[in-house]
């Protein structure tokens, strides 16, 4: 990308860019693969056969009309004329009148039929194509730019439209005419036809290396015009915009854009001239032909012999010649274009062969919302994300997972909880410091190991420990965006991989830091949750979640539209709704990552109050950042290098004095001494690309957030003074 902005003005920018161009051309497609290809191009057409059929017929039909009129105009010169027969005159020419306007009409119910043939297949596939990424597991979407998804859903399903809108009819009709108008040429002189066809295999071989230069420039156009899609989307986005504009990036931003926008256009040239030479060559031969074909039949007439042709054979001959050059042509242009449409199915198709992870068991069973009582427990789960890309053409390149030892853990019985020399808990409650472990190996990095705990229904379990610890990873094996390695999670007893994914996200809420809302309404975004919900459901979710007051007060109160990702909306209006359309949907098991920005004293109250009302009664599972969250807690979990090494209540980790004592003293005190704001452990970063929680505060409420800590300090003082320290031998044993 560097190469290209620097060369774009410099006499060896064309070089870089031929160099660029050459090390991404594609490799050809094996036979095998290309005749795969076009199988399953034919097998979205399948459903369609009936009216394939039609279109079939209509072009044989309309394409037999066509013969008529060249050889009713040998008649009427050769006979009608000659004879001077009235009769046959009028017949003739009523013929040639009457033929080509039933040949329209049945060409305008052919093109009718074939593009509602054509945009459904490119619907099908539209659609087949979003429901199969639907089922992609999430590391696919961690892996992958965005923008490059959406440059194949639109890009290159758009890009084929042509081909898949006119496949059939062009080919057929195109050839039915060729096919029908060489037959009756050569009826008429088959010398005559020699001479016209003589160039047609030559022809046709250059036509075979056009379309496969053409496919080559396509795939490169289409992996540059993805390129420029993913670059839109990043830096026009509100995130993107938000940070180059407080990094004061713009002008590099332009600079990027413009050299990939240069790429492209480079590219689209030379995909717009491919063969450009080649087709003007065979049109101009193609033009002039017919005069070959006069010098032929005028010599065979001058010299006397008797098989010569007759001036309406050769009239009905040139006549019938230029019906031919035309499908000829569009047969051959259509076969380089159907080589271009190769890389672009190729395209799709490498994103429709892509097998999901995460499916459904056979045998699976739908669990009841009902009749669910949200008992979760972990048996002895390991797990580590995997290291082999799903689609290594679509990788970012994942620097965070060479570069980040520190955000991993081990699968080690002791050394994950002991690598650094930190206390962990023993069978009779004391701390045991043991010695530092051996670095963490690469193939073991972002590893969960022996997390075994269980959740009661109505329970809050609350996770802590440092960033990169494994916490988000512990809670994302719940709903299965991943699958453990080993290890069972269950539900009720039940094995979560023996559950329907449909019924296991409809027990299951899940409440992140980032929160996302569409831009949409309000109301759009709260009933996403549940879509026949009423109004007056809406409202009882808004006021449990403390966030119907504020929305009365916007202009258009439930039919606010939030804006991109809701930034219109605050830090802790976004966390509200997100709180309220959980809330909604009403899970029976809730997970719960809590925000680690500092908000104003009361929107922080507001959103402890709604995440108080949102864990009764369910089994609850935080990542928690907030003191007062974790004094709630009826069992805190301390994790540390991907395994649990403390656990117990606040009072009992306090009194161990291992991990969790450290962190409470280091990153929880400034809440008892008036800090601003709730100080927290950052969220687990041990996902595979890194951090990638936001703040989930506005920008405009820092004069907000300098109020209210010693208000809040002294009150959490209170809570902590009220807690009895337990003895150490009632605190259960840690790592699991």
């Amino acid at each position: 990308m560097t190469g290209s902005t620097r060369g774009s003005g410099s006499g060896g920018g064309g070089r870089r860019f031929r160099q660029s161009f050459e090390s991404e051309r594609p490799v050809p497609l094996s036979p095998e693969r290309r005749n795969r290809t076009v199988r399953l191009m034919v097998a979205f057409f399948a459903p369609y056969r009936r009216k394939v059929a039609v279109v079939l017929i209509a072009i044989v039909a309309t394409s037999l009309l066509g013969l008529a009129n060249p050889l009713i105009l040998k008649l009427l010169i050769d006979e009608a004329i000659p004879n001077r027969d009235l009769g046959l005159l009028n017949l003739f020419v009523g013929l040639m009148i009457g033929l080509p306007i039933v040949s329209g009409l049945i060409g305008v119910g052919q093109s009718y039929v074939n593009n509602v043939v054509g945009q459904g297949v490119m619907q099908d596939l539209r659609v087949a194509l979003y429901s199969h990424l639907q089922a992609m597991p999430l590391r696919f979407f961690t892996e992958t730019r965005t923008g490059e998804i959406q440059s194949r859903l639109a890009n290159d399903v758009g890009g084929i439209q042509r081909v898949v809108t006119d496949a059939a009819s062009s080919i057929t009709s195109n050839a039915v005419i060729a096919l029908s108008t060489v037959v009756t040429m050569a009826i008429l002189d088959w010398r005559l036809t020699l001479l016209s066809l003589a160039l047609l295999p030559f022809f046709m071989f250059l036509t075979y290396r056009v379309g496969n230069i053409r496919r080559e420039i396509s795939a490169a156009t289409q992996r540059s015009l993805a390129d420029l899609s993913a670059v839109t989307e990043e830096t026009l986005s509100v995130s993107g915009i938000l940070l180059s504009k407080t990094f004061g990036q713009q002008g590099p931003a332009v600079d990027r854009y413009g050299a990939l926008a240069q790429r492209l256009a480079r590219l689209q040239i030379r995909q717009a001239m491919v063969g450009r030479w080649f087709f003007m060559i065979v049109g101009t031969i193609f033009t002039i032909t017919p005069a070959f074909v006069y010098w032929l039949a005028g010599y065979l007439a001058v010299s006397g012999d008797p098989s010569a042709p007759s001036i309406g054979d050769i009239v009905a001959f040139t006549t019938l010649q230029s019906r031919l050059f035309f499908p000829l042509g569009q047969l051959l242009n259509f076969q380089a274009d159907f080589q271009g449409a190769l890389a672009l199915f190729d395209r799709i198709f490498e994103y429709l062969d892509l097998r999901p992870e995460i499916t459904d068991a056979p045998g699976a069973v739908a669990i009841e919302p009902r009749t669910t009582q949200g008992r979760v427990r972990f048996r002895d789960v390991s797990f580590r994300y995997p290291s082999v890309p799903i689609l290594a053409s679509t990788m970012v390149v994942a620097a965070p997972r060479a570069a980040a030892p520190r955000a991993a853990g081990l699968t080690g019985a002791r050394d994950a909880a002991s690598a650094a020399g930190e206390p962990e808990a023993t069978p009779d409650g004391s701390a045991a410091s043991v010695p530092p472990g051996p670095p963490t190996p690469p193939s073991q990095l972002f590893a969960l190991g022996g997390i075994d705990f269980e959740a009661e229904p109505g329970e809050l379990v609350a996770l802590v420990g440092p960033s990169g610890s494994g916490k988000t990873s512990t809670t994302y094996l719940i709903p299965r965006l991943y699958d453990a390695d080993q290890g069972a999670v269950e539900i009720d007893g039940r094995d979560i991989r023996e559950i329907t994914l449909q019924s296991l996200g409809e027990v299951i809420g899940f409440v992140t830091q980032e929160t996302y809302l569409f831009h949409a309404s309000i109301r759009e975004n709260l009933a996403y949750a549940k879509p026949e919900a009423t109004d007056a459901e809406l409202e009882v979710a808004a006021r449990a979640a403390a966030i119907h007051d504020r929305v009365m007060e916007l202009p258009e109160g439930y039919d606010t539209v939030v804006g991109e990702r809701g930034y219109k909306l605050s830090g802790g209006e976004k966390q509200r709704i997100a709180i309220a359309r959980v809330l909604l949907k009403d899970p029976r098991i809730l997970i719960l990552d809590e925000a680690t920005s500092a908000l104003d004293t009361v929107s922080e109250r507001l959103i402890q109050d709604a995440v108080e009302g949102l864990m009764v009664g369910r089994t609850t599972i935080a990542i928690a950042h907030r003191l007062s969250t974790i004094l709630r807690a009826d069992r805190i979990l301390v994790y540390q290098r991907g395994r649990i090494v403390e656990r117990g209540t606040h009072a009992e980790l306090l009194a161990l004095g291992g991990v969790y004592a450290r962190l409470y003293h280091e990153q929880f005190q400034s809440e008892l001494t008036g800090g601003a704001g709730a100080g927290g452990v950052a969220d687990d970063d041990s996902r595979p690309g890194g951090p990638s929680d936001e703040s989930g505060t506005s920008a405009g409420t820092t004069e907000e957030q300098d109020g209210g800590g010693d208000a809040r300090g002294e009150a959490l003082l209170a809570q902590v003074a009220n807690v009895e320290p337990a003895a150490a031998s009632g605190l259960e044993p840690g790592a699991g």
